[in-house]
């Protein structure tokens, strides 16, 4: 099996109990691109994004992004 990286954005959100809409004001970035964090769609990260991201929701990198 091929190993891949994931966004767990979805569990963070959950366990912190915060909204993709609420992310995206906090960060100052347009909803539909968290929303393509949240349902692990992007293809090209963006570091900018993710420290933002991060920032936000007070966790580390690797509270975001998984290798499976």
């Amino acid at each position: 099996m091929k190993n891949q990286i994931i966004l767990a954005l979805k569990d963070v959100l959950e366990s912190k109990n915060i909204t993709r809409y609420e992310l995206a004001k906090r960060t100052g970035t347009h909803y539909p691109i968290i929303d393509k964090y949240y349902k692990n769609k992007v293809v090209r990260y963006d570091s900018e994004i993710l420290l933002r991201i991060c920032i936000a929701l007070d966790c580390e990198i690797g509270d975001i992004i998984k290798i499976i």
